[in-house]
């Protein structure tokens, strides 16, 4: 173990910075392996259900993370205001795991709404136009894209229909379990965020 990996192993608030500040920096990162999440939610026959997200947004502060979806998705029925999320990331280099529980919020209008759509690339907005809709039954391979769009970069005529598929899954941290990985001994720490106090609370336990 090095004074670098000291620096924030033995220290529950820089364990914390340092668990966001991996999140920030996959979302900006496509190469980093935070840049996409395992999402987790419960279907409604009362099934753990779980898919890979693209981590759009980070706010330390609010302690939000942002990610976009096609409103039509089953994770976007399953997660009204407020539902319980499970959201797991693993970083190789780092030698960290996080576990994160938190609630979820689905936006389909409004500012951080806009801001997303406005953020997002033509190939990215493409992915609304597909018809029917996500997970729906066809009867051969289909990408659910017209046939002119396949392949092609649309146009912003072509995309206007594709925005009322569009919508904001917003998740508030409550939690976040910290694991590093270590042949010199492993860490794991429990971060839980006190709503009226309004600060986390931290404890470390047992790898």
């Amino acid at each position: 173990m090095n004074s670098k990996e000291e620096s924030f192993l033995n220290d529950l608030d820089l364990s914390l910075e340092k668990a966001w500040g991996l999140l920030s920096a996959g979302r900006v990162d496509r190469d980093s392996p935070l840049h996409t999440l395992a999402v987790g939610s419960i279907d409604h026959q009362g099934l753990p259900t779980q898919r890979i997200m693209v981590l759009r947004s980070v706010d330390v502060e609010k302690r939000f993370l942002r990610f976009n979806s096609d409103s039509r998705a089953d994770k976007i029925n399953q997660l009204a205001k407020d539902a319980s999320i499970s959201i797991l990331g693993y970083h190789p280099q780092a030698k960290i795991q996080l576990r994160i529980l938190g609630t979820s919020k689905i936006q389909t209008e409004g500012l951080e709404f806009e801001t997303a759509w406005n953020r997002a690339s033509p190939y990215g907005k493409r992915c609304y136009l597909s018809n029917p809709g996500p997970g729906q039954a066809v009867s051969a391979p289909s990408s659910g894209l017209l046939p002119e769009l396949e392949g092609m970069k649309p146009t912003e005529e072509q995309l206007k229909p594709a925005k009322q598929n569009f919508a904001v899954l917003q998740v508030e941290v409550n939690r976040i379990e910290w694991l590093y990985l270590a042949h010199t001994g492993h860490r794991r720490a429990m971060f839980s965020w006190n709503g009226k106090e309004r600060k986390w609370e931290s404890e470390w336990r047992i790898p």
